[in-house]
Formats: structure tokens, C-alpha cells, sequence
């Protein structure tokens, strides 16, 4: 299993795009340069009135199947 680290900054006026559907993705930058790509409604759960903001740890499977999301931070 692979795990990802990463840092989001999503205003809750930009995530209402995801909660409406006018966008599905979220695109997110590593700091080794590469892109990681995965379906916004898996940031449900960390949503709050100000957005989503949090470091968090994506897992994937060999596969490339996303096993879990979590927040691991401010």
C-alpha cells in the first residue's frame, strides 16, 4: 500500500463547486512534483463551515484504488 502526504487550503466558497457536482476532482501538487488526483466527495467528511484545510495521508492499493483519506494535521 502506497500512502500520500499532502496539505489542502479549500475555501468553503471554492469546495461548494464539489458539493454542487460542477467539479468531481480534486487536483492536488506533491512536493515531489507530481500531480495526485481523487474523487472530492472522499473530503466529505473534513468539510467544515470555513472549508477543508488539514494536512491528510491518501492511501492507495496496488491497484491504485483508494483504501483510506484521513487528516493527520493542521
Amino acid at each position: 500500500m502506497r500512502a500520500y502526504r499532502f496539505r489542502l487550503s479549500i475555501p468553503a466558497e471554492e469546495y461548494l463547486a464539489y458539493y454542487q457536482g460542477t467539479a468531481s476532482q480534486v487536483v492536488v501538487a506533491l512536493s515531489n512534483g507530481v500531480n495526485l488526483q481523487f474523487p472530492a466527495g472522499n473530503l466529505r467528511p473534513f468539510v467544515s463551515h470555513e472549508g477543508v484545510y488539514g494536512r491528510f495521508v491518501l492511501r492507495v492499493d496496488d491497484n491504485n484504488k483508494l483504501q483510506n483519506l484521513e487528516r493527520v494535521g493542521d
